[in-house]
């Protein structure tokens, strides 16, 4: 039987207001809901992208009873997809949060969570440096997650990107699609976005989708855009090719991933690493 899927990657431009961004995102959900999408997903930080500490704390709480989430839950019941939440700031409940993903299934649950592992402390030079792990706990664990049409769903956030052992441990474990929702800044996007996802895709033998940030963000921060969507041969099936918010969409045949990876087996070779 064949196993077409068609997904969808929504650009947004994210600020500091929860409810105010979820209202960006609705008409491109809808959107992509019209459009026969049955697995959308949105950026990193969708929820909140904030760079200011103190302000990110006093403003979240933890994951229980947050409305936030729940209207996304409503969301995606309402339209009956599968819909990924990028990621959103969850109180760790000492002093921190979560760069947390969540996977909703069409009745509204939640069928995944995934904490980014790999936290962004970098200087890229002048005056922008970034300190994730001050304000963020790295998560410690690599999820896979069933989706639509019984697709194994690897999660990861954004510079996870650059760590090749997590994704060859997802693929490992039977990861057809990876998600990668970003908030890539805008030197490193221009440098090194594209060639990363293909890259990623090429190693796995598995479709990415790459949801990203994008513009020049309320907190003052600006993002590369440029969302994409690659199929497991290293083929851009569809993308932005600009910041601004928008809508991709593509048809996976799930049967690719198979096909990709009899012909190149390199991803199952070598040194093991400890998948979810």
């Amino acid at each position: 039987m064949t196993r077409k899927l068609r997904v969808a990657a929504i650009q947004l431009r994210s600020g500091i207001e929860p409810a105010a961004n979820r209202a960006q995102a609705m008409p491109f959900l809808r959107e992509a809901a019209t459009a026969g999408a049955r697995l959308i997903a949105t950026p990193e930080n969708t929820l909140r992208l904030d760079r200011d500490r103190d302000r990110t704390l006093a403003a979240v709480g933890p994951e229980e009873g947050d409305a936030e989430l729940k209207a996304w839950a409503r969301t995606a019941q309402e339209l009956g997809v599968w819909l990924l939440l990028g990621s959103a700031a969850i109180a760790t409940g000492a002093g921190k949060v979560f760069n947390r993903s969540f996977l909703y299934n069409p009745d509204g649950k939640i069928a995944a969570r995934y904490d980014k592992i790999n936290l962004f402390d970098v200087t890229l030079g002048g005056a922008e440096t970034y300190r994730e792990s001050e304000t963020v706990d790295g998560g410690a664990k690599a999820v896979l997650a069933d989706g639509p049409m019984s697709a194994k769903i690897g999660l990861t956030i954004c510079y996870d990107i650059r760590f090749a052992p997590l994704y060859a441990a997802l693929a490992q474990a039977g990861a057809e699609i990876i998600a990668a929702p970003s908030a890539f800044t805008v030197p490193t996007g221009q440098a090194h976005w594209e060639t990363l996802l293909r890259a990623r895709a090429i190693e796995t033998g598995a479709f990415v989708i790459a949801p990203a940030q994008g513009g020049r963000h309320e907190d003052g921060r600006a993002t590369w855009g440029h969302s994409m969507i690659v199929d497991p041969w290293g083929k851009v099936l569809a993308a932005l090719d600009h910041d601004e918010p928008g809508l991709i969409v593509a048809d996976l045949d799930l049967e690719h991933v198979a096909a990709a990876r009899a012909k190149i087996p390199a991803w199952r070779g070598g040194r093991e690493f400890a998948g979810p």
